[in-house]
């Protein structure tokens, strides 16, 4: 079967999950936070080079504060007692998004992290924090007028973006049953390949996972090209 080098997932759905059992959405996060574990566990297994996960968009910051504040909370907490056990597994840890607006505590840790699973090659895990697509395209441009650039196209813009080395995703999974990109790699998305499931995110399974893989494994992928009616 072939697999996407890039796999990126929109990780929807916590909240409503947790409101179905009559929980806290608080809840529904922390089951979220396993998911996300799993996930990224099964594709390391399956040999995904690189992995993204939307977790938390610059739109984010008007939920409630005390729910803003667990989710850093969750997620410092939640890597750090998973440190040792993803260096094991050889996990590159980095983050996505306009860093230095987080929380210093959670700034730090982020940067932490990154320096140590540096060395780790089996897979890149991309965690999208105050993440927004038009954000990184606003921050490339400001990037580029400060060096001065006259002469801009593609490859300027890619070299400004946060993780200029970053190949694009090739399949975009959202869960929920909601159908669109919300702000998310605007910029790497243009011939990404989309798949929407309704499942909500923490009972996003290995099972619904391949499901996906195989649907992307059948696509022809043209990046607007025109090919033969015979394929």
């Amino acid at each position: 079967m072939k697999l996407p080098k890039h796999l990126a997932i929109i990780m929807d759905g916590n909240g409503r999950w947790a409101r179905q059992r009559g929980l806290n959405r608080i809840e529904g996060h922390k089951i979220g936070a396993r998911t996300a574990e799993e996930v990224t566990r099964w594709c390391a297994d399956l040999g995904i080079k690189y992995l993204t996960l939307y977790a938390f968009s610059t739109e984010n910051w008007k939920r409630p504060e005390e729910e803003v504040q667990f989710l850093f909370q969750l997620m410092v907490n939640y890597l750090k007692s998973r440190l040792n056990l993803l260096i094991d597994e050889s996990i590159r840890i980095s983050f996505l998004g306009r860093i230095e607006e987080l929380p210093e505590e959670t700034r730090s840790f982020c940067r932490f992290l990154e320096n140590k699973t540096a060395q780790c090659d089996r897979l890149h895990l991309i965690i999208a924090l105050n993440y927004g697509g038009r954000s990184e395209i606003v921050d490339a441009t400001r990037k580029i007028l400060n060096k001065g650039l006259k002469h801009v196209d593609d490859n300027v813009i890619q070299e400004n973006l946060y993780l200029p080395d970053l190949p694009d995703p090739d399949l975009i999974i959202r869960t929920s049953g909601e159908q669109r990109l919300s702000n998310f790699l605007l910029w790497q998305s243009s011939y990404s390949e989309l798949y929407f499931t309704n499942t909500l995110w923490p009972d996003f399974s290995r099972e619904e996972l391949e499901k996906a893989l195989e649907e992307y494994s059948k696509r022809k992928r043209r990046y607007g090209a025109v090919i033969s009616d015979e394929e």
